[in-house]
């Protein structure tokens, strides 16, 4: 039996292009024995299986689903994270090696934080890796070809979750503001948008790196309509129509 758990290696794979993903990850991708893929609800597809899926060599390697419900109201699943780090231990006990599948980047919005705390509180020993990836933000921006920041301009990443108030504040401090997990609350941030006056510095980006993926730099064209989950608005500092 192993003296002590393999590597947990949490790897990046960008927002949809497999070609996003990074040397180092590719080759720490290749050589886990487990593959630990994050889903919605049991027996729901995994979208960073997905963009890894070309890479894999499932004849010696073995996904495993981890459940991580998206709370729409109430606090998180605590438990369930819990026992998510509790199976990567479980898989990684024998001393081989596992994979945490992202898609992004594993330390910005994504389910491997609280994996990551969880697993640091009650698995100290097993050692852990993070290999960084491709955000939809960058991502979204370069096909735009949409500048983030220039010179000492500043930047806020808020997700479209947060309050009225919060969002009001980032658009009215920061140059350039980045509004992740718009897909529910469109209308309200459009709303927002045109009473400050910067709606017609704002892209709408889906599916990024993606056959779905759709570039719109007409917001109010976008009124009624059902957007992905998978969306993005970059509100810039005044030339995204430029």
């Amino acid at each position: 039996m192993s003296a002590g758990y393999g590597t947990l290696t949490a790897i990046g794979l960008g927002p949809g292009d497999p070609e996003l993903l990074t040397l180092k990850g590719l080759r720490l991708l290749r050589a886990a024995r487990w593959l630990f893929a994050p889903v919605r609800a049991p027996e729901a597809p995994s979208y960073a299986l997905e963009i890894a899926w070309p890479h894999l060599d499932l004849a010696r390697q073995q996904v495993v689903a981890l459940v991580y419900p998206m709370p729409r109201d109430g606090e998180p699943d605590e438990a369930q994270w819990r026992a998510n780090a509790r199976l990567i231990a479980a898989h990684l006990a024998d001393g081989s090696d596992g994979a945490f599948l992202v898609e992004g980047d594993p330390l910005l919005y994504s389910s491997f934080t609280p994996t990551l705390f969880t697993l640091q509180d009650e698995f100290p020993s097993l050692p852990i890796r993070i290999v960084p990836g491709v955000s939809s933000i960058v991502a979204a921006a370069a096909q735009a070809h949409l500048p983030l920041a220039r010179l000492d301009e500043r930047i806020a990443i808020v997700p479209a979750t947060s309050s009225r108030r919060a969002l009001r504040e980032a658009l009215e401090r920061y140059d350039t503001v980045v509004i992740l997990k718009v897909a529910r609350h469109f209308e309200a941030l459009l709303d927002l948008l045109e009473s400050l006056g910067r709606a017609d510095n704002a892209i709408l980006a889906e599916r990024v790196g993606t056959p779905r993926e759709r570039l719109e730099r007409d917001l109010r064209a976008l009124r009624g309509q059902a957007l992905d989950y998978f969306s993005l608005v970059i509100v810039s500092g005044g030339w995204a129509n430029g």
